[in-house]
């Protein structure tokens, strides 16, 4: 006689259900703490704009009327040599460049430093005291009469010894003079300059903790980027990438990684005339931030290019195409905002992000549409989710800016503004 199998219990579907139910809840108890930590230090993007450029100004140039000063100036840049431009931008110049008149006349200065570090200099202590509390009203001021710049702040000295003093009185002066003069802080950030450790950044949330505390504001109402311009913040002694822990060391207040072009160039003893924002130096500091803010939402900032747009014709086509070929590079790469020192260079600024955007238009829309399109033939690309939100992210970034129109992406994508900015910047957790 042959013999027949008897099945296990543990064979019966409803035992194999009850294994998997008390797995299942053994490890949630076991990755609990992990699940809140990896929500708590990766959230995800958040959904606020970001800037296309920070604006460094010195502060005792700094005045009510700065940011119409700027527009006008790189209006004028473009009217006397818009056409070295157009052949510059090539066969979308027709298109883009009126949109870049129309945001030189609107909106020139996105976000706008208040400089009293290097751009500043070394200045006697009540000559700085003055130029701080004067950046703090004209600020309020033009915030409480709509001609600030959408984002500001002021970047002060470094916490390393021989500054941190004069660091930590700037700050204090300039949110006590801010607050008192009836100045919101929302979108307004301190840059934290050529930080070399960990600790320096723990030692700024105690200072904006202390000063929160004093001043009678919410918690977390002061954040602060950190500025990468040294070889320490990106490669520590024990072979790790400090600027990673740096991130999480800033509780919940860092808001942007800035790369330092020059400091950084130097440090690593980069001969002067071969500094740039694309020198294999650069591009191993500013891959290692990008990894670092990865999933966190720290926004990160290319640097400047000190090459200006200025002077005799030639001098203008040459700075223009640097500029030009840098934003460009740094949009490819995933770095969506840079720093800009002079008027002349936001026509460049402006023409190089407008025309990435409305280059990807077509082709990020269609591949978004035949996503989302599940009742239909996929596309010639099978995209995952992870795409389908950088996607989404290109447009929303686009229409930011002012480079894209909400009704143009709606008809080229078929989803809302609302419903693309959801798809774009998703949270983790609840």
């Amino acid at each position: 006689m042959t013999a027949h199998h008897q099945p296990d219990r543990q064979d019966h579907p409803d035992a194999r259900a009850d294994l998997s139910d008390v797995l299942a809840a053994e490890l949630d108890d076991l990755l609990r703490a992990d699940d809140a930590a990896l929500v708590a230090r990766f959230p995800g993007d958040t959904a606020a704009r970001q800037p296309v450029h920070t604006v460094y100004v010195p502060a005792d140039r700094y005045g009510t009327d700065l940011v119409a000063r700027w527009g006008e100036q790189a209006e004028r840049a473009l009217d006397e040599h818009g056409g070295l431009l157009a052949k510059l931008v090539g066969d979308r110049a027709e298109e883009v460049l009126p949109l870049v008149r129309a945001k030189l006349g609107r909106e020139p200065v996105e976000d706008l430093r208040i400089d009293l570090e290097d751009g500043y200099g070394r200045r006697p202590d009540a000559e700085e005291d003055a130029d701080v509390d004067a950046a703090a009203a004209v600020l309020a001021a033009t915030r409480q009469d709509g001609t600030a710049p959408p984002f500001a702040g002021i970047r002060v000295r470094s916490f390393e010894g021989p500054t941190r003093a004069r660091g930590v009185r700037t700050l204090t002066r300039f949110v006590q003079g801010l607050v008192a003069a009836g100045g919101s802080l929302d979108g307004v950030v301190v840059t934290l300059p050529k930080v070399t450790s960990v600790a320096q950044v723990e030692a700024m949330v105690l200072a904006c903790d202390r000063l929160e505390a004093a001043l009678g504001l919410p918690h977390r109402a002061l954040r602060f980027e950190i500025q990468v311009e040294t070889p320490q913040s990106v490669l520590g002694p024990d072979g790790t990438a400090p600027v990673a822990r740096m991130i999480h060391a800033g509780a919940g207040r860092v808001s942007g990684l800035h790369y330092g072009t020059y400091d950084y160039s130097a440090f690593c003893g980069i001969p002067a005339s071969s500094q740039s924002l694309d020198h294999p130096v650069a591009d191993h500091a500013k891959l290692v931030m990008q990894a670092a803010a990865a999933g966190t939402g720290v926004r990160l900032s290319d640097g400047s290019t000190n090459v200006l747009p200025v002077g005799t014709p030639e001098q203008v086509r040459d700075g223009w195409a640097l500029h030009l070929r840098l934003v460009r590079r740094a949009l490819e790469r995933g770095y969506y905002q840079g720093w800009d020192l002079h008027p002349a260079q936001l026509p460049s600024r402006f023409a190089a992000t407008y025309a990435f955007y409305r280059e990807h238009l077509p082709a990020a829309a269609r591949r978004l549409r035949d996503y989302l399109d599940t009742a239909s033939a996929p596309g010639t690309v099978l995209d995952e989710p992870a795409t389908a939100r950088t996607l989404a992210d290109l447009l929303v970034r686009g229409l930011d800016c002012g480079a894209l129109l909400p009704a143009e992406v709606e008809a080229a994508a078929g989803i809302t503004a609302a419903d693309l900015q959801a798809l774009a910047r998703p949270r983790r957790g609840p």
